[in-house]
């Protein structure tokens, strides 16, 4: 499977980064083909200018600022993003990414009418999310796991039909042990060598 990892966290020595890692290594041990966008390394501009929002309806002219991420998102089979979950939802350069690049025509086709957004990455059939979160688990539920949904929900009607999701999270992230990080490391290699 071609697999895109979206990558988004500011610091080499992260937990992030060792899950980043580990995803890396999991999927390419296991066969599939992976490209890696790591948004703070590559210096992603998350801010939407002007200029494109005033082309953002314009097929075509939309695209050419993102044109290597769309590329990327016409390649891939699977989606994984790593990052941490911060104020309930991913990193601002994430969120910028989803502004900038999930784009119209591109991405999705336009409502009309009554009809809502349409699919226009049916190449897609897997999205997952690698987490880390200071929130208890329990408490991320109450709130209506907002980033989750953002992610999986929002981003999976737009993919091939019965797009599969999951969403691995490490909780309590500001108190976590050397063991419980073992743990989760574990648990993303596992879930990732069950990815087809």
């Amino acid at each position: 499977m071609r697999v895109l990892l979206v990558y988004a966290h500011p610091c080499a020595e992260s937990f992030s980064a060792a899950l980043r890692d580990r995803a890396l290594e999991t999927l390419a041990d296991t066969g599939h083909e992976v490209r890696c966008l790591d948004l703070y390394a590559m210096g992603f501009d998350p801010v939407l200018s002007a200029n494109e929002r005033r082309a953002y309806h314009t097929p075509g002219e939309n695209e050419r600022p993102v044109a290597e991420h769309l590329a990327a998102l016409r390649w891939a089979e699977a989606l994984l993003f790593v990052y941490p979950t911060w104020w309930y939802g991913p990193p601002a350069i994430l969120k910028g990414w989803l502004d900038r690049v999930w784009l119209p025509h591109a991405t999705f086709s336009m409502p009309q009418g009554n009809k809502p957004i349409g699919r226009v990455l049916t190449n897609i059939r897997t999205i997952g999310v690698v987490s880390t979160l200071g929130s208890p688990l329990w408490w991320w539920w109450l709130i209506g796991m907002p980033g989750r949904r953002m992610l999986l929900t929002g981003l999976s009607v737009l993919c091939a039909p019965g797009c599969r999701t999951f969403w691995l999270g490490h909780h309590v992230m500001d108190s976590s042990t050397p063991a419980s990080r073992a743990r989760f490391l574990g648990r993303v290699d596992r879930r990732l060598r069950r990815l087809r």
